[in-house]
């Protein structure tokens, strides 16, 4: 079973983080900022999930596989993983708890994952602007 699932993902190593939220609360930019810091793109705004075994794969939907949109900016290519499973999702919430003891739960198609809620706070100006001078800069 394909499912398509509105999230960015990144593979850090080789496990899938989802990135989940509302439009504009900062998905494709923590996706940004985490291929700065290493991560690989797996999807942005939107991804595929299959079951496969006991884990939940992901992997980019072959109409957006390999751009992240870069608010201000527009769409921009990135290599791309093909696949990863699935360890961690985080969802962006503005009534994200301050502290926690533990993960949350969540179940995506049928597979139970760790949830991870954080407030919409994202500083990405610096990794924007360096965006903007590759592209748009002149020579």
């Amino acid at each position: 079973m394909s499912l398509l699932h509105q999230a960015s993902c990144v593979a850090i190593g080789n496990r899938a983080v989802l990135i989940e939220g509302a439009p504009g609360s900062g998905k494709s930019s923590l996706a940004l900022m985490l291929l700065d810091r290493g991560a690989q793109l797996i999807g942005d705004d939107g991804v595929t999930l299959n079951v496969v075994g006991t884990r939940l794969v992901a992997s980019p939907p072959p109409n957006i596989a390999g751009l992240l949109e870069v608010r201000n900016l527009g769409l921009m290519p990135f290599p791309t993983l093909q696949s990863a499973p699935v360890a961690l999702v985080v969802r962006f919430d503005p009534e994200a708890p301050r502290f926690i003891d533990a993960a949350q739960a969540v179940q995506l198609a049928g597979v139970d994952l760790p949830l991870i809620r954080l407030g919409p706070t994202l500083a990405v100006a610096a990794l924007k602007t360096e965006l903007a001078l590759a592209r748009y800069g002149l020579a």
